[in-house]
């Protein structure tokens, strides 16, 4: 299993998500490599305020429906990203990858 976001970063050079890693955390990894649809259907079925933080970053990344993104935000009790979308990625990352080896 990934333990830091570097080697969470290094592995998208990958064809697969690391094994063992959460569906929240596989989402991210299909959306960093472009690839939003299935980061989406990884993602929109989960429960709990780390899958709908990543459905609120996915639906802020998408741009369509702003209003979506922030309905998510308010189901994960985080509040509206003004980041970029980069620094957002990088801390939901570091604070999943955190979670998960504590």
């Amino acid at each position: 299993m990934v333990v830091t976001p570097d080697a969470f970063k290094a592995s998208l050079t990958s064809a697969e998500p690391p094994q063992g890693v959460s569906a929240p955390l596989a989402a991210l990894w299909w959306a960093a490599k472009g690839d939003w649809n299935k980061a989406h259907v990884t993602v929109q079925n989960k429960l709990g305020t780390e899958a709908a933080w990543v459905h609120a970053y996915l639906h802020r990344l998408d741009g369509r429906e702003i209003s979506n993104a922030a309905y998510w935000y308010r189901r994960a009790d985080k509040p509206f990203a003004k980041s970029s979308s980069e620094d957002e990625w990088n801390q939901i990352v570091a604070e999943l990858l955190a979670g998960a080896s504590g």
